[in-house]
């Protein structure tokens, strides 16, 4: 496994690689949801390229950039356990250099859910990814579910600049009782990590009604937020109900559709979604 920052080294090693090239893109601190997502790279490809780079253009100015958790030395372990060719940890210099000033801006999809709560967040994504994939050159890229509006984004971008990239998208891993794993779970004390296992009984709850026939959306939101504000610690951001496409919130139940929630658990902002049926 080769490890590279500077930009040219990793053009060059790419240059050098025959056949497909699976790319995971990650901010680090990796989990098991990482590492399934570089498994399946691992099976579809003929290289492996892993970037960790925690990128602050998608941070708001009251977020948690500076204590972002990061282990590099950890991360590499796990890296080299998975057989990945090639890991590429770029600078903030050479990704943002003191002249940049282009972004890509996704309209429509970026109005709701995440990017209503945290306004900028999406064009430092759009930007970063598009970066990436620039420089590495991917036959396919890897992206968890648990982010889905981050995937429809990365998606549209993808299409609409004529990338000819094509986009995985890995089921959400999850700990036995449900919470969906995320590097921001090591903010959580005990109370607070039982705490937070409200997220996915919401979600749970959510599909179950639907398989019930249950068709009122809003009904469906109302529930879900009853059962998370029975948790004392538990915030909610927003409890949504979309067309799993447009993310347009629902009325009727009466296509594919999406349950997604934010809640703070303390001071932890924490996602989540599943697919109804």
């Amino acid at each position: 496994m080769q490890v590279v920052g500077p930009i040219l080294e990793i053009r060059a090693l790419r240059q050098k690689l025959s056949g497909t090239v699976g790319f995971v893109p990650t901010m680090g601190f990796l989990h098991e949801g990482h590492l399934a997502l570089v498994k399946q790279a691992r099976m579809e490809n003929s290289a492996v390229i892993v970037s960790i780079y925690v990128n602050l253009a998608q941070f708001g100015p009251r977020e948690d950039f500076r204590a972002y958790p990061r282990d590099l030395n950890r991360d590499l372990a796990l890296l080299r356990g998975e057989d990945v060719d090639i890991v590429f940890v770029p600078s903030d210099d050479e990704m943002y250099p003191p002249e940049f000033s282009s972004w890509v801006d996704v309209e429509k999809v970026t109005e709701r859910l995440e990017g209503a709560s945290r306004p900028g967040h999406f064009r430092g994504v759009a930007t970063v990814v598009a970066k990436l994939f620039n420089i590495v050159q991917p036959s396919r890229a890897y992206f968890g579910q648990k982010d889905a509006q981050q995937v429809m984004v990365i998606k549209r971008v993808v299409a609409d600049l004529n990338m000819g990239i094509e986009i995985v998208v890995v089921p959400t891993v999850r700990e036995r009782d449900g919470l969906a794993m995320s590097s921001r779970n090591i903010y959580l004390g005990p109370g607070e990590r039982q705490a937070a296992t409200v997220l996915f009984k919401a979600l749970t709850l959510a599909r179950q009604l639907g398989r019930d026939g249950e068709k009122d959306a809003e009904k469906i939101r109302r529930q879900m937020a009853s059962l998370i504000q029975t948790e004392p610690l538990a915030q909610i951001d927003y409890v949504s109900i979309a067309d799993s496409e447009t993310l347009e919130e629902l009325s009727l139940l009466d296509r594919p559709a999406l349950a997604c929630l934010a809640v703070r658990i303390g001071k932890t902002r924490l996602i989540d979604n599943l697919p109804l049926e």
